[in-house]
């Protein structure tokens, strides 16, 4: 029997008869980026996320980078982040010439340590950035607690945790922002990329608007009269005209250009009308895995208690990790290694003078985590096989 890690074949096969007349209505229209289903998907996450404005960008590493340049982080600063996560959590803070700081994490969640952050802020943090890693959210009431103590704002990396949520609140409105991914392999995945911000607060949302497409436009005067406390300035020359935009070639910030295709938020509507099903479907495969899997060499994941965890990856811990994932591949099953190398020790940030055993458990986690087939659709077939050929596996030498 053939495993993958995901399916998007199957998901496709299923939502065909859905997906196809509203693509090629899209088609039709010739409205390619930025048209009405945006805006409708950003009005959908408002209200599903509970915030007052959720903003379309182009991926989550853009969300991630618009959110730290709206709070100000730039040169000399400092952002206290997870070394536990994909690269762009980190790339973001560097691209904008800030420094990634480095805290531990837990051995239980794989989230940030609160008390190993507490430690890592300096007069030059300027935020505090963490992952709700593989859909866990991370221990945001310690965190924020911190954050307050020190006037700093939290930045939710929710890139894998769309639907998870603390005490029944959703991620994406427990800090100052929040930044969400659309990568096709997300639990909420586009045909391509696409990102998301969330925020409670008028001015980030002003800024975030004007930031995604080159701080043009109405959004960017808008973004520039907030920055210089002035009333938003008539437009440049002259009256509104329907047939013409007259504020479309003034700038007023540098910005990015990270929209949203129509064709994305078409897709990202449609599939989110089944994101609760498909989460809940990951639920209980990895509560299959719980109560299937019994090994001593093998530390399954855990939920913290008071959270909703969407099972964006099930990461188990094991000392045959490279062992283990051979022989299920010799088996028909696909494994995944989420992360090899822990930040601190990558390459890019070499210079930033971390060394093999600064981050103790992030290295640990990083030799031992595999990750199994947990997604949507799975059968019970499928989740026993993987589960059995776990169980059957013999460490060489053994």
């Amino acid at each position: 029997m053939q495993i993958p890690m995901l399916d998007l074949k199957r998901q496709y096969a299923a939502l065909e008869p859905e997906l196809e007349p509203e693509i090629k209505a899209c088609l039709r229209s010739g409205a390619y980026i930025m048209g009405r289903p945006v805006a409708a998907l950003e009005q959908a996450l408002t209200d599903r996320l509970g915030v007052r404005h959720a903003v379309a960008v182009g991926n989550g590493t853009d969300a991630l980078t618009i959110a730290l340049h709206a709070l100000g982080v730039g040169p000399g600063d400092e952002v206290v982040t997870t070394p536990f996560t994909f690269f762009a959590t980190a790339e973001a803070v560097a691209a904008l010439g800030a420094t990634p700081v480095f805290a531990d994490v837990r051995p239980d969640t794989y989230n940030l340590d609160p008390e190993s952050v507490r430690r890592c802020i300096t007069p030059r943090t300027k935020a505090i950035l963490p992952v709700h890693i593989f859909g866990q959210p991370a221990d945001m009431a310690a965190l924020r607690a911190i954050a307050e103590e020190h006037g700093l704002p939290v930045i939710e990396d929710a890139c894998q945790a769309i639907g998870a949520a603390v005490e029944g609140k959703p991620v994406g409105g427990l800090g100052d922002a929040a930044c969400f991914s659309f990568f096709p392999t997300k639990n909420l995945g586009a045909f391509g990329d696409g990102g998301l911000l969330t925020t409670d607060s008028d001015r980030l949302a002003t800024l975030f608007r004007a930031l995604r497409a080159h701080g043009g436009g109405h959004t960017g005067a808008a973004a520039r009269a907030l920055l210089d406390g002035q009333p938003l300035p008539p437009a440049p020359g002259g009256a509104e005209n329907p047939l013409y935009n007259p504020y479309k070639y003034y700038n007023y910030l540098v910005g990015y250009n990270s929209r949203l295709d129509t064709l994305q938020a078409v897709i990202l509507n449609i599939k989110l009308r089944h994101l609760d099903e498909w989460n809940a479907q990951r639920a209980q495969n990895a509560a299959f895995y719980q109560a299937h899997i019994h090994r001593e060499d093998v530390i399954l994941p855990k939920q913290a208690e008071g959270t909703t965890h969407v099972w964006h990856q099930f990461a188990m811990r094991t000392p045959y990790k490279a062992e283990m994932g051979e022989a299920l591949a010799k088996k028909g099953i696909a494994t995944g290694v989420f992360y090899p190398v822990p930040l601190h020790l990558q390459k890019a940030f070499e210079g930033l003078g971390y060394r093999p055993g600064s981050l103790p458990v992030a290295e640990t986690l990083a030799r031992e985590t595999l990750c199994l087939p947990v997604f949507p659709g799975m059968t019970e077939e499928e989740l026993a096989c993987v589960a059995d050929a776990v169980d059957a596996f013999t460490p060489e030498g053994s």
